[in-house]
Formats: structure tokens, C-alpha cells, sequence
């Protein structure tokens, strides 16, 4: 990596503009954690000789230490390595000042993978492809709002061609794209500075929601990296042309929520779609993945829906799966397969809330689609439209529901570490437990005096 390290500090001595860098690990919630350091500290940095805790990686959605966690108190808070992830320097042009992003990722003091992060989870999927002479071809569809960053609930933004505020769907509108085309511009000039694969855009069916591609790429990990990276990019952007983003799976409860789609395929030595078998169905292998994703859906939801509002997305009729169902070219189940040339054939994740973290949820699709191909899982008979009729698995209804099948479930198990899976129940059992200690104002105004 000696190279890539001495490209990187090239870069930074021809920017004399950038005195500081953000060097950050990502925790299992997908926030970018770390520190603000002088650029003088880019080698220490690179050269995995910054120290972190490795409590970081669990830290709850507000910040929180989770209370009795094992990592803090029986080591002592110990810190972790950080490692570079490879991934070059990123700028940063929406701040104060012009700064760049050094992805990192922890590593024990001997240097082995800390097996508690959620990107060394997924590297860890990727290996066992890896020695089956595989590779998984990965592209994310990711949904979001602008919203008025003024108001204390989220509101449609100001259009600024208009000035009119955002009151109504506007799904497909081309009027739309082009009144934001400024900001949309400059998410796409971000992305292309930081190398994330943008493909179309388009205005999605609520009021300020837009829905921007990533292309295919023949590496899961940098496809992961990339919707990390771009969730940052389009928040930051936001800010900086007076909107917030928002990738909550459901900010507004009358109106379509933020989904993340993962779409893949996966590729032999040869470059060959083992998906592919010139026909319109699509080979056993796939249907073998399609069976192994069934089968640790319900175990995996925790994943795809990690937070109290994520299963205000997860409702009949609202083109957000309940069931754990597949078919062709439908929308209406979890798992689509889309139509289209046979040498393209690919299977379309849905269940994922944009509010999810890519790394864990990248690994959970990719390792159970293995499952099923190692054990050549069946994935039953396609299901047409919302299957209407059939008595099908359904994906668990609530947040307490989906912590309790993550931390019974096996196949979940044979997917992540052990470390990674009690942190993550630990911090989802504390969240839980926060928002159940918090009574809503609605809950007041129904109750008060009514019972």
C-alpha cells in the first residue's frame, strides 16, 4: 500500500487549501464516528498508527455508551488500530473550510480485523466468495427527502425556481429535477470527486423525495463504501444549499418512505453470470440464492430495519415488503427479479430503509444468498402481486420483535461474528428501551383524559 500512501500525500501537498482531515470509522448505526486532525498527521494515519476505542463501533444512535457493555468495562475502553481502508482520500468542499475524508476501519493491536465492525463483516462475506473463485457485482438504490431544515417537523423544501413550498407527490417529474437541478448538480460533481458511481436521478413519490442510482460495480465492499459515502455527500450538499436530507425510512406517516434497493449478481472467475442461464426464469443457482435469502429474511429484518421509525415502512400496499416472498418483475414482494436481458439477470433486494446501514445490510444479503447456493435452498414457487391469498412467512412486525428473531436466529449466526451480533443487539435492546421511557405528545392529547 506503500504507493497508494505516497499518492495520497502527493494529493494533499498540491492542496494547500485543506489543513485538516476527518479520519472516522463507521459505527453499526452507519454514522461516520472519528477525529478532526491537522494534515501534518496524514502519514501517522495512513499508516494504521492512529488509535481509536473500539467502543466506537457501538456507541447507540445518540452517542451513548450502551450501559454494561462488555467492551468498555472488562478491557477498560481499550483502544483499537485504525487502518486506512484503501479507499483514496475523499474532499470535502461543503464545510467551512475545504477538507478531505480518510475512511478507516479498527484492527486489534497484533493487526488482525476487528470483527466487530460492520465493514470488516462484510469483508468477511466477501472472502468466502472469494475462495469459491466468486464475486458478487453489487449496485444500491438509495431514496431520501429534502426537507426545510427551519421547521421543527419534517415540511416539504422551497423550490428555489419558484420560492412555492413542496406541498404535493411529484413522482417522475422532470419540473421537479430541474428545479433543484443546483443541487442535484453538485451532488453529482461531489460524488465524482470522491469516485461514487452516480447514475439517474429522479424525483420519487413524496413531497421533496428523490431517488439517485449508484452503478454496478464488481466489488461489494466498494459498493457499500459508496452508499456510506453518498448519504454523507448529499446530507452535506443539502446543508449547503439551505435543505436537510433526510434518509429516515419513514419521516412523513401519511406519505412513501425512504427505501434502500440492493441489486446483484455475482460473477465466476471467468466473468461469466452464474445467475444466467439464457433464460427468462434465470438459473438454479439464483433460485438457490433467492432460497437462502428467504430463509434469513425474518432473521435479518434487525438489519434492514434497525430503528424505532423503520417499521412505519414496513406496510401492506406501500411498495415496502411485510412478507417473505419472491417473484419476477414485481415490486410488491421482497424479492424482485427484474427483467430485461438474460445476461443481466440479477436479483433486487427491497427490504431495506435508507436509514440502514449499507455494510451490515450488503453482508446479510450476500451472506444468506450464499447460504442458499451452498445448500441449494429452495426458494418455493414466485409469488404475483402481494400474494394475496397465500399464507406466507412475514418479516417481524416491530422493533422488539425483529432484536429477539436477530439474536435467536442461526442463520443469522453463521452470517456475523459473535462480537458483532452482541453489540448490535445490545445497542438496538438500548435504544428500545430509550424510546419506550419517552411518551409522544400524540399519546397525551389521546389519553390524557379520554380513559
Amino acid at each position: 500500500m506503500g504507493d497508494a500512501i505516497t499518492d495520497v500525500l502527493n494529493w494533499l501537498e498540491s492542496r494547500n487549501d485543506i489543513q485538516s482531515l476527518r479520519a472516522a470509522v463507521c459505527d453499526l448505526n452507519g454514522i461516520m464516528r472519528g477525529k478532526r486532525i491537522p494534515v501534518e498527521q496524514a502519514r501517522k494515519a495512513l499508516e494504521g498508527k492512529l488509535r481509536m476505542p473500539f467502543s466506537l463501533i457501538g456507541l447507540d444512535i445518540w452517542g451513548e455508551d450502551i450501559e454494561g457493555n462488555a467492551q468498555v468495562f472488562s478491557t477498560g475502553d481499550a483502544d483499537g488500530l485504525c487502518h486506512w481502508t484503501g479507499r483514496g482520500i475523499l474532499p470535502v468542499d461543503w464545510t467551512a473550510h475545504p477538507t478531505a475524508l480518510l475512511p478507516l476501519w479498527l484492527a486489534d493491536e497484533a493487526g488482525a480485523p476487528y470483527l466487530g465492525d460492520p465493514r470488516r463483516a462484510l469483508a468477511r462475506i466477501l472472502d468466502r466468495y472469494a475462495a469459491l473463485g466468486l464475486t458478487p457485482v453489487a449496485a444500491t438504490e438509495l431514496e431520501f427527502y429534502l426537507v426545510d431544515p427551519t421547521s421543527q417537523r419534517p415540511v416539504g423544501p422551497v423550490s428555489p425556481v419558484t420560492g412555492r413550498r413542496l406541498d404535493s407527490d411529484a413522482a417522475l417529474s422532470i419540473d421537479e429535477i430541474d428545479d433543484f437541478e443546483a443541487f442535484i448538480h453538485d451532488v453529482y460533481e461531489a460524488c465524482r470527486m470522491q469516485g461514487i458511481p452516480v447514475d439517474t436521478a429522479i424525483a420519487e413519490n413524496g413531497v421533496g423525495q428523490f431517488e439517485i442510482n449508484l452503478n454496478h460495480v464488481p466489488d461489494a465492499l466498494r459498493a457499500a463504501d459508496d452508499a456510506v459515502l453518498f448519504k454523507r455527500t448529499v446530507k452535506g450538499v443539502a446543508r449547503k444549499h439551505g435543505f436537510a436530507a433526510c434518509f429516515m425510512a419513514k419521516p412523513y406517516g401519511e406519505r412513501a418512505g425512504n427505501g434502500f434497493h440492493v441489486h446483484f449478481s455475482v460473477v465466476d472467475k471467468q466473468g461469466r453470470n452464474i445467475f444466467d442461464d439464457g433464460s427468462e426464469q434465470g438459473s438454479e443457482t439464483m433460485r438457490h440464492a433467492v432460497g437462502g435469502l428467504l430463509a434469513a429474511m425474518a432473521e435479518s429484518t434487525l438489519v434492514f430495519a434497525p430503528h424505532f421509525n423503520s417499521y412505519r415502512r414496513l406496510r401492506p400496499r406501500s411498495y415496502a415488503p411485510t412478507a417473505v416472498a419472491w417473484g419476477y418483475e414485481n415490486r410488491m414482494v421482497a424479492i424482485r427479479i427484474p427483467g430485461g436481458p438474460s445476461a443481466a439477470r440479477r436479483i433486487e433486494h427491497r427490504v431495506s430503509g435508507a436509514d440502514a446501514n449499507p455494510y451490515l445490510v450488503l453482508a446479510a444479503i450476500l451472506g444468506a444468498a450464499l447460504m442458499g447456493i451452498e445448500k441449494q435452498l429452495s426458494p418455493g414457487e414466485p409469488t404475483g402481486g402481494e400474494g394475496q391469498g397465500l399464507t406466507l412467512a412475514k418479516l417481524p412486525p416491530d422493533w422488539a420483535s425483529a432484536i429477539a428473531a436477530f439474536e435467536t436466529g442461526p442463520r443469522v449466526a453463521e452470517i456475523f461474528p459473535a462480537v458483532l451480533r452482541d453489540a448490535f443487539i445490545a445497542c438496538k435492546r438500548q435504544e428500545l428501551n430509550t424510546f419506550a421511557l419517552n411518551v409522544s405528545d400524540f399519546e397525551i392529547e389521546t389519553y390524557l383524559e379520554s380513559v
